[in-house]
């Protein structure tokens, strides 16, 4: 059963849920921004928006003005706490099974409390959350429309992210978090996006992605949109000057609403 600790007494602009998680044995906290003028007869579009690795649920307020995106796009935005869990059900913590929890504990207080419109539900992410957002919406397309992913860990490969781990953090830290979720290293590969969509050939759905050309992360997603365009999966895919930082990300995000405001469905 998912307890709410905490609710606000209003539904506009900002606030913050305190969801007391039986999945994931803790209180795990969602920024919610409200279109200014919401009103509880009328159904929104909603947009999940993922944070990044070493990150938490306050990091997308930080990068760009949420409020003013909700205000501009009409659209629920909800930031969710995701920790180090890659948005995925671990395989070696069952304290860390954050599919469950997105689907099974937060979803279902969401559109029991927000006027949701169903036929319009996105999510996008960064980095860590760019992978989630994709994994999600691959795996569970009749819950959303469509899905985005800015400077995306894409592909799930030691090999990438020890370099990686050592440039930003001087240490394993960011493989030896992957461990505790994933497993042994020799593991991870399934759990690549390009990995999920050749185990389901029947995924023929349209998303957007980006990443900078001075990311490290920028060559796994080229391999991304190669493997899109063998398979004939129409994702958009974008790229320029930038790389894995707030900056960019500030630039990116604005790209995805509207994209979604285009594939808004009746």
């Amino acid at each position: 059963m998912t307890i709410i600790a905490f609710f606000p007494t209003h539904l506009r602009a900002k606030s913050v849920w305190i969801i007391k998680s039986s999945i994931l044995h803790r209180n795990v906290p969602v920024e919610i921004y409200m279109p200014s003028d919401y009103i509880v007869s009328k159904t929104f579009p909603l947009v999940y928006l993922l944070h990044g690795y070493s990150e938490n649920y306050t990091q997308w307020g930080k990068i760009t003005d949420c409020q003013q995106l909700a205000d501009e796009y009409q659209m629920i935005i909800i930031c969710p706490e995701g920790y180090v869990s890659f948005y995925l059900d671990s395989s070696v913590d069952y304290t860390s099974h954050y599919e469950s929890f997105f689907f099974q504990e937060l979803v279902p207080k969401v559109h029991r409390e927000l006027s949701v419109d169903k036929n319009n539900i996105f999510i996008s992410g960064l980095s860590m959350g760019g992978y989630g957002a994709l994994r999600l919406f691959i795996r569970h397309p009749q819950y959303f429309n469509t899905a985005g992913s800015t400077s995306g860990a894409v592909d799930m490969d030691y090999s990438l992210f020890l370099p990686i781990s050592m440039i930003f953090w001087g240490n394993t830290r960011m493989t030896d978090d992957l461990v505790k979720v994933l497993g042994p290293p020799n593991f991870w590969k399934d759990n690549s996006i390009s990995s999920i969509l050749r185990g389901d050939r029947e995924f023929h759905r349209d998303f957007i992605f980006d990443c900078g050309k001075e990311d490290p992360l920028f060559m796994s997603s080229k391999g991304l949109k190669d493997s899109l365009d063998k398979w004939n999966i129409p994702a958009t895919f974008i790229t320029g000057p930038g790389t894995h930082n707030w900056d960019y990300w500030k630039k990116s995000i604005p790209h995805h609403f509207i994209f979604f405001k285009q594939h808004l469905k009746n």
